[in-house]
């Protein structure tokens, strides 16, 4: 398994951001501009991520304030899932995204690139949006 993850802090209570993630409409602002035909609801997220796939997301593990867990709602090129973890910091929040991929050699080498910019891209986007 291959992990690539992102750490920030943000400004706003563990109760805001907790409930920012927790709604799979919201986490099209996060995501970068290779995406196309976003369609969402509450639970579940599909998209075109440009020249390479169709993914179909879907939020598998709610725990208040603390942790937003997403899985795939179709079969993905590789198994994957996506972590997003909260920790209260007094009037913060920091914030772990980590993205766990079932990567064989070939998929490591065409996907580690891409799959940390995202971490780091949709991190970065978070912290811009409830700053």
């Amino acid at each position: 398994m291959s992990v690539f993850e992102s750490a920030v802090t943000i400004s706003k209570s563990a109760d805001i951001v907790y409930a920012f993630l927790a709604d799979m409409n919201n986490h099209r602002q996060l995501m970068p501009d290779s995406i196309t035909d976003w369609e969402s609801t509450v639970d579940v997220a599909s998209f075109n991520v440009q020249n390479i796939t169709k993914l179909s997301l879907k939020i598998e593990e709610r725990v208040a304030y603390t942790l937003i867990g997403i899985v795939p709602a179709e079969k993905p090129p590789f198994n994957l899932d996506l972590k997003w973890e909260l920790n209260s910091a007094g009037n913060a929040t920091e914030v772990n995204f980590v993205i766990t991929a079932d990567l064989n050699i070939m998929m490591k080498m065409l996907a580690s690139g891409p799959l940390k910019k995202l971490a780091e891209e949709e991190t970065a986007n978070l912290v811009r949006l409830l700053s």
